[in-house]
């Protein structure tokens, strides 16, 4: 029976998903801090090609990229978004709405996706 030699998997797969509405992309970030498996996923800004991208990166098998094109540059590091109506807004820091989750948005300066634009 003949062995895979080491070092000769292949390279993780990366899967990209544009969202055209950030609403769309907000409501799976609720449903995993709603999860009871208390996933936490973490939203990303980064400039790409002069675009600021929101997005995220999860998967346990190959990485699943969900991304959002802003139409402006961002200036606030929170998202309010209600968990009831999956209404948002930004913000700049947590509020007191017990009944909204507040998401930080964390800064890159770099990363090695290649986002498919």
């Amino acid at each position: 029976m003949k062995q895979k030699s080491e070092g000769s998997s292949p390279a993780p797969s990366v899967i990209y998903l544009k969202h055209a509405k950030l609403e769309d992309m907000l409501k799976v970030l609720l449903l995993a801090a709603e999860s009871p498996l208390g996933i936490a996923v973490m939203l990303y800004r980064i400039k790409y090609n002069n675009k600021d991208i929101l997005f995220t990166a999860s998967g346990a098998l190959g990485t699943v990229v969900r991304y959002h094109v802003l139409d402006k540059e961002l200036t606030k590091k929170w998202i309010e978004l209600k968990r009831l109506t999956g209404d948002y807004t930004f913000v700049d820091r947590i509020g007191e709405d017990t009944k909204s989750l507040y998401i930080p948005i964390l800064e890159l300066e770099k990363s090695t996706f290649n986002f498919p634009f």
